[in-house]
């Protein structure tokens, strides 16, 4: 340090007196230099702001911690201020550290001198970053908040929803100091995937109208169903882009996007309105600032087009009043004409619904007498076929009892299953199906169902919809009316079979309150028989009614019909004149999308099991649960049994080997069959689970459906159908 000569040298301080003080400001950097820039002293608090430490730095000039680019002119220009003025520098500006990070900084040089002389130089810096930061945030925010101050000032004048949206598109630019921004409004096309360019900002609108608008992709997902923002540094290397074809991503010409920013536009009603996308060519352009400022816009936006559709709406209100008042007027002259047609519409829709009470509380009869004759035809069944599968060959008279015993109680077996498929407590299989393929299939069947005085004739329609059904009941539907259409027509005449595409409307709906509107497909069996009056229509669908001699019919075949397509979801009608033949009508739902085509299988066969694999057979009712033991150990398993949940799971806890529960779903003891599976399986997750059931309303089937992954045996089963069965569940890989 320098000496004034004057002063009294006393009162001098000592350089390590000096250097404790300059050491003492941590945060302020304070350098000297000799009068080229070299460096002579470094403090501690130039080693904490700019890493390097002094034994670095002495004699090695101050110019590095300046900009790469400007170094040594700026030490030159510092100095030569220092000298002339009194002080270099001052402004702020960014410096280097030694790493070679860059921070915001304010520093002067000021000259040392001895005398007249200048001897060298000091230089104070101080790092500015923090405050640097605070201040650029403060004033983002307040651009932000003077962006969307006149944008809300603008909407909240701003009646037409185009011009709204266009206000609310450029100040979305200007917020998000993006290059170009874009409206599109949430419509879909009639193909389901596309949106509606509403307006654009930062581009001419050529710039979007030869390409095609965006896609419901991964990418545009998010925003069109209101899931949240999504912000890209680099939307090219986002994962979710550029997975649709054919483009992979932005077609050729398209706006230079890297920088991505998307908004949902949500009304206070949860309507997904829109959204507002933002592109910059440059990554990294937008940051979480951004994610706040267009958040409030987007809420405004979705206040301000509430409000105009409101406001539109209130316009068409009063225009639907106005033509209203007129209407009443018109309605005044023709009101007891309009009484009298109503009066009769209510009086067929009370019908119907009475009808279709009556039809359900029939069906809830049904299907739980059918429930407790399964059990009864499961044990039934299981000894017939247990018997005759051990008489001697040289017993005929008894293996013809047998037989006729056996054909009795599968008989009785076919009659329970059409009380569930009236009753809709049948479970059911269905499948993405190709009615034409099926019903071309059928057509040699019917053909040799029916005698030969009959002629049959399929008329496929053209570009005929899937459908999701069983295709074993649907085939025995049609099987059904086949043969009622056979019957009808002692003396001959023509069968017809035809496949089309239907639109169920509003105003069929009307009058038929239990269906539901839109696209089926249609499956009509046309005979040229004696045809029904309108009573016999009105309870042609009852179980057990037949307009057959006795012995000829047991009535059930129209109600499992009806009861297999209501629990398909669909709808059937029946159009019928006395004299001149009846059609039969069977809506089924359409499918949306492919679905694989059902394939064949083969007949199963009756595998045998090992002596080690061992089978929990779980069943309350004793009869039942004695047959499926036998039979399980006949085909060579280890069986343990249990007849209610609590005892399954004991066995459980206990057995030091089970593959395969093997339980009914109905249970006392409180546990249905499902919920002792879903402990079972947290006890041994490799357990294979089985379940078996004579109705189908319970834990496993819903609507009617098996529920996905379920394996399920529906009473009464055969020997060699529980064998399969079992089998296949045994040797099906692991979930």
């Amino acid at each position: 340090m320098t000496r004034d000569s004057h002063a009294d040298p006393a009162a001098e301080i000592a350089a390590w007196q000096w250097r404790q003080i300059v050491n003492g400001a941590t945060d302020t950097a304070i350098i000297t230099t000799d009068v080229r820039g070299a460096v002579t002293s470094w403090n501690t608090g130039a080693v904490n702001i700019l890493g390097w430490d002094e034994a670095e730095m002495l004699g090695k000039s101050i110019s590095r911690i300046f900009a790469a680019e400007e170094q040594q002119a700026q030490l030159a220009r510092e100095i030569e201020d220092a000298i002339s003025v009194g002080k270099g520098g001052g402004e702020e500006g960014w410096r280097l550290r030694k790493d070679g990070s860059r921070f915001w900084a304010v520093g002067e040089l000021s000259p040392i001198r001895d005398g007249a002389n200048v001897v060298g130089f000091i230089k104070i810096l101080r790092d500015r970053t923090a405050q640097r930061d605070a201040e650029e945030i403060i004033k983002e925010e307040r651009h932000a908040l003077e962006v969307l101050n006149r944008a809300g000032s603008e909407l909240a004048l701003e009646t037409d929803l185009h011009k709204l949206v266009q206000i609310v598109t450029d100040a979305g630019v200007e917020l998000s100091r993006a290059e170009f921004g874009a409206f599109f409004y949430n419509l879909v096309n009639d193909a389901g995937e596309s949106y509606t360019l509403y307006t654009l900002s930062g581009a001419p609108i050529e710039a979007f109208s030869k390409f095609p608008m965006p896609r419901n992709t991964e990418v545009f997902s998010p925003t069109f169903n209101g899931e949240g923002i999504v912000r890209s540094d680099d939307i090219t290397k986002d994962p979710r882009y550029g997975k649709n074809a054919p483009r992979k991503g932005m077609p050729e010409g398209h706006l230079p996007v890297r920088s991505y920013l998307a908004v949902p536009v949500v009304s206070r009603t949860g309507e997904v309105l829109g959204g507002l996308f933002f592109g910059h060519a440059k990554t990294g352009v937008f940051t979480e600032r951004s994610e706040r400022g267009l958040a409030g816009l987007a809420a405004e936006a979705a206040v301000a087009i509430d409000n105009v559709r409101l406001s539109q709406a209130m316009q068409r209100e009063i225009g639907e009043r106005k033509r209203a008042q007129e209407a009443l007027v018109e309605l005044n002259a023709t009101l007891e004409k309009q009484v009298v047609e109503r009066t009769e519409q209510l009086r067929k829709n009370e019908e119907a619904l009475r009808q279709s009470q009556k039809m359900e509380a029939v069906g809830q009869l049904t299907g739980g007498v059918a429930h407790d004759f399964n059990n009864l035809l499961q044990v039934i069944i299981g000894n017939l076929d247990t018997i005759k599968r051990n008489l001697p060959e040289e017993s005929a008279r008894l293996q013809r009892a047998a037989k006729h015993a056996m054909n009795g109680a599968q008989r009785a077996a076919t009659l329970t299953q059409r009380l569930l498929a009236f009753s809709r407590r049948q479970p059911l299989d269905p499948k993405p199906l190709d009615v034409n393929v099926l019903v071309n299939g059928l057509s040699e069947m019917v053909h040799r169902t029916l005698s030969e005085t009959i002629s049959v004739e399929t008329v496929l329609g053209a570009g005929v919809w899937r459908v999701e059904v069983d295709p074993a009941e649907l085939e025995a539907a049609i099987i059904n009316l086949a043969v009622n259409g056979r019957d009808a027509m002692p003396n001959g005449g023509r069968l017809t079979i035809e496949t089309s595409n239907a639109h169920i409307d509003e105003a069929y709906v009307a009058a038929h309150s239990e269906v539901v509107p839109g696209q089926y497909v249609a499956i009509a069996v046309t005979d040229t028989g004696v045809g029904m009056d309108a009573k016999t229509v009105a309870q042609a669908f009852e179980p057990f009614f037949t307009t057959k001699a006795v012995g000829k019919g047991t009535g059930l075949g129209l109600s499992q019909v009806y009861g297999f397509v209501k629990q398909s979801g669909g709808h059937v009608k029946i159009y019928s004149e006395v004299g001149q033949g009846t059609t039969v009508k069977l809506y089924l739902p359409r499918i949306a999308g492919e679905g694989l085509t059902v394939e064949e299988s083969g007949l199963l066969p009756s595998p045998e099991g090992a002596q080690e694999e061992t089978i929990l057979v779980l069943e309350d009712d004793e009869d039942v649960r004695a047959y499926s033991v036998d039979t399980l150990r006949e085909l060579g398993y280890r069986v343990i049994e249990a007849h209610d949940g609590p005892a399954a799971l004991r066995l459980l806890e206990r057995e030091p080997r089970v593959d395969l529960l093997f339980t009914d779903v109905v249970l006392p003891g409180g546990l249905t069959g499902a919920q002792v599976a879903a402990q079972a399986k947290t006890v041994r997750p490799t357990l294979k689970v089985l379940f078996t059931t004579g109705y189908a309303r319970n834990a496993i089937i819903h609507h009617g459906r098996l529920d996905k992954g379920v394996q399920l045996i529906v009473k009464p089963f055969s020997f060699t159908e529980l064998a399969a069965k079992v089998r296949d569940v045994l040797d099906a890989k692991a979930d």
